[in-house]
């Protein structure tokens, strides 16, 4: 009798397709609409308003014009460089011609996502390029040995402060696509630390979407939609702040019960059927005896990897570094330690050459998580379900009002998963809505913060099947850890909000 073969859950490959599929079928279901958009040309002084045929005409960058056009904006934000993407202008939607995308369009779409997300894929690439040569030397195997003697009988302490200063990063500075580089690092110390993936994930995935969720001055999320909604990114900052640490601690608190749970029983882990693949891939090379040889040449070579991260971090948050820059660190740090790992010239080119390829699969799927955006752009579908969620919105009070705009935010971050870009698009239309019912914009800023920000815990179109691809888990024992965690953020976050709209 032959045995029943055990049904997989896909690989995020296959997710993504499926995914990318259905949002092509949107375009045939979802009116393809647009609204006119209001750019300002900082050189001409000019406004450029272009409508929904594409035809641009000009404007005089004044206050009247602004007003004539219901956004309600100081002109100062325009020409102090504080907005500088278009903004949807009120009241301008339009439905136009359909915009299908089918079989040729859905094939074209991966292409277009990885030559729109090349400089994040060469990234991954140079970070496994020089994580295989850090593995090669035994810098990560003695590194780990000697922290886990330091922390024996203290382990989670080190995902307490990995979650909390990933949470200070993503609401502080935004840190979310640059802890792809956290994982190879962190996942065999967690590993021998006697955690499991999922833990890992959770201290610096859930970190930085905590962070990023209840952001306090996050310039890609409430800086931009406070200057985008006419109010000051410092209206509400005690509330918010006061949001992000009671957020941050029960989040805190659920990692902790799951990571005793497992830590007692290893059997309770939901990734302990893959427990040994994931092993293989994380610790393949580990040995206890090759551990406790922490020599000169391997502390030199991690602390110089570790500099790197500490240069990353100030580049980002600073120096307004963006992927092509965290490349070219890398990639400059990948030269040192070939330089200083004792290998030959071939061995380690080589050594760099595999460690990239063993990264391949988390670069490809980068752009294909970005084909699905593609996809629904240009089927022109986003427009149309910002004009519906106003229609629904409108003539709601108090805290129904906000209440709603969370939830519309949260479906609104699925087909549009760049924060900033949400906020351009919505504040203009959104934050006055406020004002109609008595409201300060200030909530509206909080629902679409808090909104947006749930759903980067599971929407497969942002980072998390690229993260659990890098980790080895697959997006079904995410989400069966996920969501309960889900469910008590949001029925939190609707607290905060109804307590906002009382305060």
């Amino acid at each position: 009798m032959k045995q029943k073969k055990k049904r997989s859950f896909p690989t995020a490959f296959t997710v993504l397709f499926i995914i990318l599929v259905l949002a092509s079928i949107l375009t045939y279901i979802i009116p393809s609409g647009r609204f006119s958009r209001l750019t300002y040309n900082n050189q001409s002084n000019e406004f450029v308003v272009t409508d929904y045929k594409d035809k641009t005409h000009i404007e005089p960058a004044t206050q009247q014009v602004l007003d004539k056009l219901h956004i309600q904006l100081d002109l100062n934000k325009f020409k102090e460089g504080i907005i500088k993407k278009p903004l949807a202008i009120p009241g301008t939607y339009t439905q136009i011609k359909q915009h299908p995308q089918g079989i040729l369009e859905i094939l074209k779409a991966p292409v277009q996502g990885v030559m729109d997300t090349v400089d994040i894929m060469i990234f991954v690439l140079i970070l496994g390029g020089i994580i295989g040569l850090v593995n090669k030397v035994g810098a990560f195997e003695a590194g780990i040995g000697a922290l886990s003697k330091k922390t024996k009988g203290k382990e989670f302490m080190l995902v307490t402060i990995i979650f909390f200063l990933t949470a200070l990063g993503g609401t502080t500075f935004g840190l979310a696509e640059e802890t792809i580089a956290f994982y190879p690092i962190l996942m065999p110390i967690f590993l021998v630390s006697g955690f499991d993936a999922i833990t890992c994930i959770a201290a610096i995935y859930l970190g930085s979407s905590i962070g990023t969720t209840f952001s306090t001055v996050n310039p890609f999320s409430v800086v931009i939609a406070s200057n985008a909604a006419g109010i000051s990114f410092t209206d509400g900052l005690g509330f918010r702040v006061i949001t992000l640490i009671i957020g941050a601690c029960i989040t805190l608190g659920y990692i902790y019960l799951y990571a005793k749970k497992v830590r007692k029983d290893p059997t309770c882990s939901l990734t302990y059927d893959t427990q040994k693949e994931i092993h293989d891939r994380f610790l393949k090379e580990y040995d206890n005896e090759v551990s406790n040889n922490f020599t000169i040449r391997k502390k030199l070579i991690l602390t110089i990897f570790s500099l790197a991260f500490l240069v990353l971090i100030w580049g980002v948050s600073r120096g307004g570094w963006w992927f092509e820059e965290m490349s070219a660190l890398f990639l400059g740090v990948s030269i040192i330690i070939m330089g200083l790992s004792g290998l030959s010239e071939k061995e380690a080119v080589n050594t760099f050459i595999a460690g990239a390829a063993d990264l391949v699969g988390v670069a490809l799927t980068i752009g294909l998580a970005r084909s699905i955006n593609i996809v629904l752009d240009q089927g022109f579908v986003s427009d149309t379900l910002l004009h519906y969620s106003i229609n629904l919105i409108s003539g709601m009070s108090g805290w129904m009002f906000s209440i709603t705009q969370l939830f519309v935010f949260s479906f609104l971050g699925l087909f549009i998963p760049s924060s900033s870009g949400l906020a351009v698009l919505t504040m203009p239309i959104m934050a006055p809505l406020a004002d109609s019912v008595g409201l300060s914009r200030e909530i509206v800023i909080n629902a679409y913060n808090w909104g947006q920000g749930l759903m980067a815990f599971i929407t497969p179109t942002g980072l998390i099947l690229v993260t659990l691809e890098m980790a080895g888990a697959t997006f079904d024992k995410w989400l069966k850890y996920v969501l309960p965690l889900l469910g008590i953020i949001g029925i939190y976050s609707i607290v905060m909000l109804i307590i906002s709209t009382l305060v």
